[in-house]
């Protein structure tokens, strides 16, 4: 269900996600409102599940993670038992960045960070021996030229 946002809600949402770092008398100065309201708000909005946890947006490549292939997946297998071991696997990968069901002739794409080809290796190995796919294929990315967390609001 969609929450209910006003204008104010918004503009305390789109400060935050510039930089969630910033203090409560920052936000509050850039929303045009004052401390008390502004950390009622977002007290409400975590409580209605509109905002998860905060976290830190980590440079990959200064951490040597800098490689990203972006893995389609074709599966022959669409039991409850061979989704969840599926699931599982991908949930103890922490190369998985994302992952995502899909409707057509794929039926999964993963975004995988990994160091480099040999570690992309290491990851797809582990991932056939753990579950049977119909079909792997992994597209490299050469480039990325854009990547947001926020949301357009």
């Amino acid at each position: 269900m969609m929450a209910r946002l006003d204008e104010l809600d918004r503009k305390i949402l789109r400060a935050l996600q510039t930089d969630a770092g910033q203090s409560l008398d920052e936000i509050a100065r850039q929303v045009g409102s004052s401390k008390t309201p502004v950390w009622n708000r977002i007290r409400k909005m975590r409580e209605a599940g509109v905002m998860g946890p905060s976290t830190v947006l980590v440079d990959p490549e200064a951490l040597g993670l800098g490689t990203c292939f972006f893995v389609l997946i074709r599966t022959s297998e669409h039991e409850a038992g061979w989704q969840q071991r599926f699931l599982a696997a991908l949930r103890a990968r922490p190369e998985v960045q994302e992952a995502h069901r899909l409707a057509g002739e794929i039926d999964y794409i993963l975004k995988v960070r990994v160091a480099n080809a040999r570690a992309y290796d290491v990851f797809y190995q582990a991932l056939i021996s753990e579950v049977r796919v119909f079909n792997v294929t992994a597209l490299l990315s050469m480039e990325e030229i854009k990547s947001e967390t926020a949301l357009p609001i």
